[in-house]
């Protein structure tokens, strides 16, 4: 059963414009060490972060909220081993999500993310199993 459907467009330069005006306050207030290291680590940064911040609006508005209630960085996204994003949810964030399943069903969420420089974008769907 899906629960929700969201997607983003995110402009990485605005994202790269953020990181020089505010530095690391900007960094660690939208996105998780994990998601900094990763993100530094690429070819290129500014469409990493865009990408991971777009892939969090994605999945906020796919709960239906936007980012209210929760910090930036209870939404975590993650790469498996091949390459395939992951959403780890955390703190306030983990509570919406659980409120908008079903009860007795396990929520999963599916995310895909694409970038065309400067654009990067995320589409994510919430499956209650």
């Amino acid at each position: 059963m899906i629960v929700g459907i969201g997607v983003d467009l995110c402009d990485s330069r605005r994202i790269e414009s953020s990181m020089e005006k505010f530095e690391t306050r900007f960094l660690n207030r939208v996105f998780t060490p994990d998601e900094q290291a990763h993100a530094l680590a690429a070819a290129r940064p500014r469409l990493s972060f865009a990408k991971r911040f777009a892939a969090k609006e994605a999945v906020a508005k796919a709960m239906g909220t936007g980012v209210r209630g929760f910090f930036f960085t209870d939404i975590e996204v993650v790469s498996g081993p091949l390459g395939k994003p992951h959403v780890l949810m955390h703190g306030a964030a983990a509570d919406v999500l659980r409120g908008v399943v079903p009860e007795g069903r396990a929520a999963h969420i599916h995310l895909s993310l694409s970038d065309e420089d400067p654009y990067a974008t995320a589409y994510a769907v919430i499956e209650a199993l």
